[in-house]
């Protein structure tokens, strides 16, 4: 069963969050090794919570029908969204981290000890085992990830996972992964897959289940943001890492940039439940913005961006890339 977290536990992430505002106030940086450290900190242990899959158009896709209960189709009940662990662990020292996303089969009711994996997907950030081709961080636990996804030896997708931590609760974030074809005619999102997860406890390679424990529910098929609520100008200071596949660094720390500007059009963005949009656009120099964002309270979002070179159309293990969390 899902666990909160201890009193200690809450206390000592308190005051891990208190010295880096400090350190903020008195104009300070972080070395990379400590900024690394903190960000391991916040996000290894047990993260539980909701996962769906939704078209290009925003809509929620159902589960396959082998997978949901047969009470569930008896009733003609639609389900769309998995039940997720995510055990996640980083090395505070050695920058090395790996997760499992792992999806629970439904059930019907609470039958928590009942609950049977249906798939295991295991991702490492460094060292010999790395599969990530560009890794972005912040030390308060946000993070973006390129993952190339191969097939008979060619790269022809990649998945952007931006993972953004909310700032009103530090045990709760939301995980958005833009799958994008890459094509001689540019880059084309293909799918949208959302993770709404919150903090259960140090990590124990997934071997507790949340199960009615849960303090969250399905979110799938709930209402979608509303496109007056993100439409127009928005302003705010950036973090920032830049890439350069030629230079072969696949692990960088964001840090902070200028204030920067953003202007929407409701014809750009996809709008998703849980006060959440994404959107991929190009621009007259040939770059291509993948972004996602998060409504966290009325005008005040978190932003991540992905921008790609030109280059990225003609080679997906070649290109330049500017990650950007406002």
């Amino acid at each position: 069963m899902g666990h909160c977290a201890s009193p200690g536990i809450r206390r000592f992430r308190y005051l891990v969050y208190k010295f880096s505002s400090f350190l903020q106030l008195l104009g300070l940086q972080y070395p990379k090794e400590m900024a690394w450290s903190e960000f391991a900190s916040k996000i290894s242990g047990e993260w539980d919570g909701f996962g769906a899959d939704f078209t290009t158009e925003g809509k929620p896709l159902e589960l396959p029908e082998s997978v949901v209960p047969e009470a569930y189709r008896e009733w003609e009940v639609k389900v769309f969204d998995w039940q997720t662990q995510c055990p996640t662990l980083a090395q505070p020292q050695d920058f090395l981290m790996t997760y499992k996303t792992i999806k629970l089969l439904p059930t019907v009711g609470c039958e928590a000890d009942a609950a049977t994996r249906y798939s295991i997907d295991e991702r490492v950030v460094g060292g010999v085992e790395n599969n990530v081709s560009a890794f972005a961080y912040q030390s308060g636990g946000s993070y973006v990830a390129v993952w190339p996804i191969v097939d008979n030896g060619q790269c022809k997708q990649l998945e952007l996972e931006h993972c953004l931590i909310n700032p009103q609760d530090k045990e709760s974030r939301m995980r958005i992964v833009q799958a994008v074809r890459v094509a001689n005619t540019g880059i084309e999102l293909q799918s949208i897959r959302v993770f709404c997860e919150q903090w259960y406890g140090p990590f124990r390679n997934g071997d507790q289940l949340g199960g009615c424990a849960i303090r969250d529910s399905a979110f799938a098929s709930t209402a979608s943001l509303r496109a007056s609520e993100v439409v127009g100008v928005w302003q705010g200071p950036s973090a920032v890492a830049a890439f350069d596949s030629s230079q072969n660094v696949l692990l960088q720390e964001l840090s902070d940039d200028i204030v920067q500007k953003s202007v929407r059009d409701e014809r750009d963005i996809i709008l998703l439940p849980r006060q959440l949009w994404c959107s991929l656009k190009g621009n007259k120099d040939g770059e291509t913005c993948c972004e996602v964002g998060w409504l966290v309270d009325h005008g005040s979002a978190i932003t991540s961006r992905c921008i790609f070179s030109s280059d990225v159309k003609l080679k997906a293990s070649c290109y330049r890339l500017i990650v950007t969390i406002i």
